[in-house]
């Protein structure tokens, strides 16, 4: 089956009427895109400032011949982490954790060497020394990625490793960090992950479309489905079990996470200390604060601190950027394994639109 027939009566583009902007100022948006709209781009792609957004688009189709919409759904891939960091942030501001008291205080049951030394800032900026097991395990037998665990039974297996390095001294992405914050997150508050995330960020920033999933998320109402090609249709789906919910079980629609975006970074969700925390470079040679990058880059002709963050899980690619200083706001999300080195392509065109409104 062609991808032109499958997709049939999902070609029209909807927009999203945004009151106060302009025709020349939407045609400004649908230009940036064109190209990558041309080239396949499947999804939703949205450009806003501040609280407002200016613009967002869905394009082509979320499951077989139900059209992306903009109220669809996505995997956010790693930015999960960053929604992880800004939860933990919050139970620093409510007194229930500290960034750098050793785990051990929060998980006397963990192993004392390792526990001792290492901290939720060590953690949550992949300085730890925490070796990457759940990823050699996942690799390993694929099976592990299906399989529901106790969380600390999780710890025990995939991440109570003989440190690979002395924490802070060196940086090393590993999934396996964000088994133990989830291990000490929930048993510091006595909450789950998932009420810590009603908490602090759903209910307050009224997240209608947003959540955790747990296995793949196509069983989720309202998800995309994540392809490897659309022609022929070919799904690629990676599931995520609840004892990794930080490192990759978060999911958002294109509007939750640009309303999510602007409430952590310019709203209330955090004390302003808390907020410097979470965007503060820990690691500079890899631009990472916690959970996430704090990049600056030329944009718009001029330098600019942004909050950089990307995500990426089976098919689904994740691209947003918020500029700091202003609150200018770009959001990609895609279900069919786009290039990459694309969406940062298409972020770039639509940001440098958006300065241009």
């Amino acid at each position: 089956m062609h991808r032109r027939d499958w997709m049939m009566g999902a070609g029209a583009l909807l927009a999203t009427a945004i009151p106060g902007l302009s025709r020349a100022a939407g045609n400004r948006f649908d230009a940036a895109m064109a190209p990558f709209a041309a080239d396949g781009f499947n999804g939703v792609a949205l450009a806003g400032r501040g609280g407002k957004i200016l613009w967002q688009k869905p394009y082509g189709v979320a499951e077989a011949r139900r059209q992306v919409a903009l109220a669809s759904r996505f995997e956010t891939g790693s930015v999960s982490k960053w929604i992880a960091a800004i939860t933990v942030m919050a139970l620093v501001d409510a007194g229930t954790v500290a960034l750098d008291t050793p785990i051990i205080a929060y998980l006397p049951d963990y192993r004392a060497d390792s526990g001792g030394r290492v901290t939720l800032r060590h953690l949550m900026s992949h300085c730890s020394g925490v070796p990457n097991d759940i990823d050699a395990a996942r690799k390993a037998d694929p099976q592990v990625k299906l399989m529901e665990l106790d969380q600390m039974e999780a710890v025990r297996r995939y991440a109570s490793g003989d440190l690979a390095f002395a924490p802070g001294t060196r940086w090393d992405y590993s999934h396996s960090n964000w088994i133990l914050t989830k291990a000490v997150a929930e048993r510091a508050s006595g909450r789950t992950y998932g009420e810590l995330v009603q908490q602090f960020l759903t209910e307050p920033l009224g997240l209608k479309d947003s959540g955790l999933f747990r296995g793949e998320s196509s069983a989720t109402p309202g998800m995309a489905v994540a392809y490897a090609t659309l022609s022929p249709p070919q799904r690629k789906l990676n599931g995520i079990p609840d004892y990794m919910a930080m490192a990759g079980g978060y999911y958002a629609s294109a509007g939750d996470l640009f309303r999510l975006m602007a409430g952590v970074l310019d709203g209330d969700v955090l004390t302003p200390a808390s907020r410097r925390t979470l965007m503060q470079v820990q690691m500079p040679d890899q631009h990472y604060a916690l959970g996430g990058r704090t990049r600056v880059e030329p944009i718009a002709g001029q330098m600019r601190e942004t909050a950089w963050e990307d995500g990426s899980n089976g098919g689904f690619r994740l691209v947003a950027r918020r500029v700091l200083a202003d609150g200018h706001t770009v959001i990609v999300m895609n279900n069919s394994s786009f290039d990459y080195m694309k969406m940062g392509q298409v972020a770039d065109a639509l940001m440098a639109a958006a300065y241009l409104v």
